[in-house]
C-alpha cells in the first residue's frame, strides 16, 4: 500500500555529513544549495577571521565562510577532500569550507537525540541534536542559527571554549 512509504519517508531526515578534524557534523539536505570546489576566494578587508572572504558562484558573490576557523579550530591547508557547501540562509546565500563531504545519510526521526541543556546554554544553539552513525556520534547543525549573521560573532568564543573539555 502507498500510504505506508509515505508514512515511513516522513519518519526519517535526510543530512549531507561533512567532517571538520576528524569529528561528523551533517546540514539537512534541503538547507543546501549545492557543494563545490571554489577555485577563487577574494579577501576582503576587516572581514573577521571566520570569513575567508568571497567568491564568484556563476555570477552572485557570495561570502565564505570557514567552519573550522568559526569553531575554533586549527587550519588546516585546503586540499583535494576540501569542499564548500553552498547554504541559503533566509535571502542569503553563503559557503561553508569543510574538511570534506562525507556521504548523503537518511537518519530516522527516532535515531536524533536532542542537544542536552548544557550544551547550547553557552549560546551553542546552533547544535539541533545528535545522532549515532556508524558508531559514530554526529553533530546536526541548525544552517539557520549557525550562519545568522547576529548569532556568527558569538559562536567562535563559544566553541573554541569547548576545546578544553577532557576527551
Amino acid at each position: 500500500m502507498s500510504g505506508h512509504a509515505v508514512t515511513q519517508k516522513n519518519d526519517t531526515s535526510q543530512f549531507v555529513g561533512f567532517e571538520l578534524d576528524d569529528q561528523t557534523y551533517a546540514f539537512r539536505i534541503e538547507e543546501i544549495q549545492e557543494i563545490v570546489i571554489l577555485e577563487k576566494v577574494t579577501r576582503t578587508p576587516q572581514s573577521p577571521a571566520f570569513c575567508e572572504g568571497v567568491s564568484n558562484l556563476r555570477g552572485s558573490i557570495i561570502p565564505i565562510i570557514n567552519l573550522r576557523t568559526l569553531f575554533g579550530l586549527e587550519p588546516k591547508p585546503i586540499d583535494d577532500e576540501t569542499r564548500t557547501i553552498v547554504v541559503n540562509v533566509g535571502e542569503r546565500t553563503m559557503g561553508c569550507v569543510v574538511d570534506v563531504v562525507s556521504q548523503v545519510v537518511r537518519i530516522p526521526h527516532e535515531d536524533i537525540q536532542p542537544a542536552p541543556q548544557t550544551v547550547t546554554a553557552d549560546g551553542a544553539d546552533y547544535i539541533s541534536g545528535f545522532a549515532r552513525l556508524d558508531g559514530d556520534l554526529v553533530v546536526l547543525l541548525d544552517i539557520n542559527k549557525l550562519l545568522n549573521p547576529d548569532q556568527l560573532e558569538r559562536i567562535t568564543p563559544v566553541a573554541s571554549g569547548r576545546q578544553e573539555l577532557p576527551e
